[in-house]
């Protein structure tokens, strides 16, 4: 289970050191073999392999008919790209992936449970405030969060 924010950079050759407390969880779920692609929100989402063809299985089985199925496709199935993490513990993502995230050279790493997601520095601290913002201004007297014990 990935979880916690690390601040990290990319290099010149576009590549992340993965953070030393990910680096054993990663190569027991998928020996250091990832996927990578977009989300809609403008970030990067990383999966170990295993987690990721899971995840292709289920958007796979949705009906292509629909159009924002096929959408979807497009994004997160034609944007995935297998990475493999090096012996330096450092992931190369793609120049296409990163400019589709705008990820410059300071990253916020976040675990996801059961993935990651990668955010440029200054489109992250913009959406959390917006996010925080949101909600501190919401008024539908149910938060998603009401359920759960914190």
């Amino acid at each position: 289970m990935f979880r916690g924010i690390t601040s990290t950079t990319i290099d010149t050759k576009g590549r992340i050191s993965i953070p030393t407390k990910h680096r054993e969880e990663i190569d027991a779920a998928c020996g250091g073999h990832l996927v990578v692609t977009v989300d809609i929100d403008r970030c990067l989402l990383l999966y170990p392999l295993p987690e990721w063809e899971r995840v292709e299985a289920e958007l796979l089985s949705l009906p292509n008919a629909r159009k924002q199925v096929r959408r979807w496709h497009r994004l997160y199935l034609g944007y995935a790209k297998s990475c493999d993490v090096d012996a330096q513990s450092r992931l190369l993502l793609p120049n296409e992936l990163r400019e589709f995230a705008g990820l410059k050279k300071n990253v916020f790493l976040l675990g996801q449970g059961n993935k990651f997601e990668l955010w440029d520095e200054q489109r992250w601290n913009e959406n959390t405030q917006e996010w925080l913002d949101d909600e501190a201004a919401s008024d539908d007297g149910e938060s998603v969060l009401d359920r759960i014990i914190l």
